[in-house]
């Protein structure tokens, strides 16, 4: 095979997956900003405490992905800077974003990460940027379901319409 055998480390990424790599450190970094925004927002603790885990995840994600475009000689963007702290009360009524309002913001960016995850693993062709990308598919699916079960418990999840009325089997 050449150039792409041995170490899939040794191997060039190809420009999908350098693009990509660079495109998620990106959104990692934009995330750790906006979550601890949100953590500044959130009055609940365990919507606390599934926050400071998505901004662990998206420092992780960024700091490998950085590491992977420098092994490959590109230039990873910059972290932005450091959000002021903010106190809870300090933030007035109107522009507060209340626990049940975060909620459903990070579910939704947790499941869309799921899905870059799976298009970046189906066009991997290294082996260690698909395995990646499957550990931090593994590790958002597993923080939704916190973030489901979180909902539910609470009392904060608002489900589609239900089907609730089922067609009557019929027997052959």
């Amino acid at each position: 095979m050449g150039i792409l055998s041995g170490n899939p480390k040794d191997e060039p990424l190809h420009y999908g997956e350098a693009f990509d790599v660079w495109a998620f450190s990106v959104k990692a970094k934009g995330c750790i900003s906006v979550y601890r925004a949100y953590h500044y927002h959130a009055g609940d603790k365990d919507l606390k405490s599934i926050l400071d885990d998505l901004i662990n995840q998206a420092e992780l994600e960024a700091k490998e992905c950085d590491q992977i475009l420098i092994n490959n000689g590109l230039a990873p963007i910059p972290n932005p800077p450091e959000r002021p702290e903010a106190k809870l009360e300090e933030i007035p009524a109107g522009a507060r974003l209340a626990d049940q309002e975060l909620t459903p913001l990070i579910a939704a960016d947790t499941a869309a990460s799921m899905v870059a995850c799976s298009q970046i693993m189906g066009k991997s062709i290294r082996e260690d940027i698909g395995a990646l990308f499957g550990k931090y598919h593994m590790t958002k699916a597993a923080l939704g379901l916190k973030i489901l079960q979180m909902s539910k418990e609470k009392g904060w999840l608002v489900p589609p319409p239900l089907h609730v009325k089922r067609p009557e089997q019929v027997e052959k």
